[in-house]
């Protein structure tokens, strides 16, 4: 036998009546309203915490958005910076864009075509070409006059452009002022004392000249060896000139003649800058291979601890010898840094410069006062009225 049966509908299924009231009644129709409106308010929660995808597309937006900024970078990229201007008036298509303020612009013809020439304005130094180190060897000795000759030097290397190193070389014991001289001078220095017993005048430039020899060697001071004795009188440009030299650098010296009568000029003869010839005036001299004054050169110091740089044939160090006679210590010195001229420079070109001069201008057989103070009153007394 066939049975049907009916299935309740959703809303009512397997929800109990309160109190056994019918389907209909107030406090069921109250019961299905409140519990149609929490079913609602659960659906809403679920739409709003899992969305669904929409029609357009999570890519539309990003496109635009990157089709926008890629048109700006466009036109910004087409726009040029500066000023234009209209050259030909008619022609809009002829264009000059005018430089920045820092560049200079040049109207140049040739065959009578002109066009702008622009180059960056000099700067006043450059980096990326150091100066060279100079370093200025000086031997001195106590005596009346040392003090005005080594302010007088020290005054001089002041003004020249660093790097300087200014090495002053005294004998047996380093003295009380000349340390306070060089303290107050501002110039970068190096304060040497020579141990060696000079027996003689004329063995003691020899023997400090060569302790700042050594000093330079074993330092290996990269730099121009310059001897300047502290007597001699320096302009400013033959400081800045020694920069110039690669090897080895000479130039004329004007002397004064012992008697102070005359003046004596000593160096180099030269074509540009090749040496061709020597000035000397004494024929006693004229035994010399190179006839210059122990101020009047210069040479690179790579020469004293870096030999083989410069195929120098001499093993030995390179030294003043003090077993020659006196005015032979420049040329016996020369001859073993340069072969011959070849290997010179003539400072400035042409040689035709005086840039330094050695006076003999010394009080000699006066002693000078214990640290520059005088301990006594002058003998002339003047009263006063």
């Amino acid at each position: 036998m066939a049975s049907i049966r009916r299935t309740l509908s959703p809303l009512y299924h397997d929800r109990p009546f309160d109190n056994g009231g019918a389907p209909f009644s107030p406090s069921s129709i109250s019961s299905r309203t409140s519990k149609h409106n929490s079913s609602q308010f659960l659906s809403f929660l679920t739409a709003t915490t899992d969305p669904k995808p929409s029609r357009r597309g999570p890519w539309r937006r990003p496109f635009y958005q990157f089709l926008a900024f890629f048109l700006i970078g466009f036109l910004l990229g087409m726009t040029p910076f500066g000023q234009i201007d209209d050259v030909n008036g008619t022609d809009r298509s002829n264009f000059e864009i005018k430089p920045p303020n820092n560049m200079k612009r040049e109207e140049v013809g040739v065959d009578g075509v002109s066009f702008v020439a622009e180059e960056k304005k000099k700067e006043d130094f450059d980096l990326a070409v150091p100066r060279k180190l100079v370093i200025v060897v000086t031997p001195t000795y106590n005596r009346a006059m040392q003090g005005y000759y080594l302010n007088r030097v020290a005054q001089t290397l002041r003004l020249v452009e660093p790097p300087v190193l200014w090495i002053v070389v005294e004998g047996n014991a380093a003295s009380f002022e000349t340390s306070e001289i060089l303290r107050k001078t501002g110039v970068m220095y190096r304060h040497l004392v020579c141990k060696r017993n000079m027996t003689s005048i004329k063995d003691r430039g020899v023997h400090q000249r060569n302790t700042a020899l050594e000093h330079i060697e074993l330092h290996k001071l990269d730099g121009i060896v310059y001897f300047a004795d502290d007597d001699n009188v320096y302009s400013l440009e033959l400081f800045e000139s020694l920069r110039e030299i690669r090897r080895f650098g000479t130039w004329p010296v004007a002397m004064l003649a012992p008697s102070k009568n005359k003046a004596i000029l000593e160096g180099p003869v030269c074509n540009g800058s090749q040496v061709i010839g020597w000035h000397t005036n004494e024929k006693s001299k004229r035994l010399r291979r190179f006839h210059v004054d122990m101020s009047g050169f210069a040479f690179n110091s790579t020469i004293l601890w870096n030999p083989k740089r410069w195929k120098r044939p001499f093993p030995h160090p390179t030294r003043q010898l003090d077993t020659v006679k006196e005015g032979f210590q420049e040329t016996t010195f020369i001859e073993q840094v340069v072969a011959d001229e070849s290997d010179m420079e003539g400072v400035p070109p042409a040689c035709s410069r005086i840039l330094n001069w050695h006076l003999h201008l010394d009080a000699l057989d006066v002693p000078y006062p214990q640290g520059w103070v005088m301990q006594k009153n002058l003998e002339a007394v003047i009263t006063v009225r």
